[in-house]
């Protein structure tokens, strides 16, 4: 006999879409609101919020770390690399305050002039930044990235819901609340900044189809989150690809400063989007200098993928297939390929990068030039390491991720790549014939 009222499962789970329906909207509307306040906040009271929030990150470290170490117990089996992503440490929580002290330090970009021009007719016409509106984060692992995030968003003059990955969702809430102390002191309203209220996956894919309430998504994270993001999305996104990163290293390398380089760029912290993937060495200097950048590395707990060109050279590295050339690792595992010159190490990048960054290691001019001109990646560095692909060491203070797309925002994304743009045109009685 049917209950009263009860559809079955399709209205259970009709009834669990509508719950997490109305919770986005709710959420989407508050950070709305927020965001007119915060658009119309001087630059004072969002860097006096940014102050606040500071000092609370540094006052609330051990709440922070004991979050943290909740979190890391819930996560068993995590790979090192995860594992480092996810882990917060006294350190890391002092370069996220003075990350949002940076950010507070920078000019604020709102009302901004980009331009200006006076036409014939005597109309003087400005183009002005101005805030987004309702930006949606929606990230994996790294905690680090709701301070980031609210730091950059708050500061540019956007409301931001954040949608951490379950596995760092105690520590995400600890921070925001670091972040909602500041907003209450600076007085202004805390729901400029949320986390989202579920972890139900059907909360990402309501924030999705969220038009006319948000207006920007940013997904940061693995390849299967950003293909969702981009399949579903009925609201433009600001895309975040894998980070295929290649070091090349020319001819004309100076070796030492390849060995240090490579070291740095694939073995700092492996786990981030800016390591180097793969290698590529020129065949002219493979034979002398691939030994001791395979044994610097071996040396620091590093595995390798290698096609037949650099097995001939060393024998004992394991073959590399074309899908390991295409493995964003995240992890200690290197892809080696020799090559001759700059135009075949432009073929590889084309053929296996994600137009992420990409670097060259020469003394000669003309060839990083030929490199750097060559590439479509969002960074290209020359003699350096290709983690320098960050906000901070940008000068961005923070950043809220790596854009790759082709329109708006490409690489690291800061300030002003948070800000769109209106006309202001002042007339003095012009009419148009």
């Amino acid at each position: 006999m049917p209950v009263p009222g009860f559809t079955g499962k399709t209205g259970i789970v009709n009834a669990i879409s509508d719950a997490v329906t109305q919770m986005l909207d709710a959420t989407a509307r508050a950070a709305r609101a927020a965001a007119v306040q915060l658009a119309r906040a001087g630059r004072p009271t969002k860097d006096r919020a940014l102050i606040a929030a500071a000092a609370a990150l540094r006052a609330r470290q051990e709440a922070i770390l004991a979050a943290n170490a909740a979190d890391l117990a819930d996560a068993p089996g995590l790979t090192a690399a995860f594992r480092d992503r996810l882990t917060l440490t006294p350190a890391r929580i002092e370069a996220m305050a003075e990350g949002l002290e940076q950010v507070a330090a920078l000019p604020d970009p709102v009302g901004h002039v980009l331009a200006e021009w006076t036409r014939p007719n005597g109309l003087q016409i400005r183009r002005v930044a101005q805030p987004l509106g309702v930006i949606g984060m929606i990230f994996e692992s790294r905690p680090n990235v709701t301070a980031d995030a609210a730091a950059l968003c708050l500061k540019a003059g956007s409301a931001v819901i954040l949608r951490g990955g379950s596995e760092s969702a105690r520590s995400a809430a600890a921070i925001r609340g670091c972040v909602a102390q500041g907003l209450r002191e600076a007085g202004l309203p805390e729901e400029a900044v949320q986390m989202a209220p579920t972890q139900d996956r059907a909360f990402v894919g309501a924030m999705l189809r969220a038009a006319g309430l948000i207006d920007l998504i940013i997904p940061r994270g693995g390849k299967g989150l950003v293909t969702r993001v981009m399949e579903e999305a009925r609201v433009p996104v600001l895309a975040h690809a894998e980070g295929l990163n290649h070091t090349y290293i020319h001819a004309a390398a100076d070796p030492a400063m390849a060995r240090a380089v490579l070291a740095n760029a694939k073995m700092r912290r492996t786990g981030v989007c800016g390591a180097t993937e793969t290698l590529l060495i020129d065949s002219a200097v493979a034979p002398s200098l691939l030994p001791a950048l395979v044994a610097d590395l071996r040396a620091l707990g590093c595995d390798f993928r290698a096609d037949d060109r650099a097995r001939a050279i060393l024998p004992e590295l394991p073959a590399g297939t074309e899908a390991d050339f295409t493995t964003e690792w995240l992890d200690a595992v290197l892809n080696i390929a020799v090559v001759d010159g700059v135009q075949q190490a432009l073929a590889h990048i084309r053929r296996f990068g994600s137009e992420h960054t990409d670097a060259i290691v020469t003394a000669d001019e003309a060839a990083a030039a030929q490199f750097l001109n060559g590439i479509d990646s969002a960074v290209g560095l020359w003699n350096a390491s290709t983690q320098f692909c960050d906000g901070g060491e940008f000068g961005f203070g923070a950043e809220i991720g790596i854009a790759t797309g082709r329109l708006h925002a490409r690489g690291p994304v800061g300030l002003e790549q948070l800000c769109t743009y209106r006309y202001q045109v002042h007339g003095t009685g012009q009419v148009r014939p």
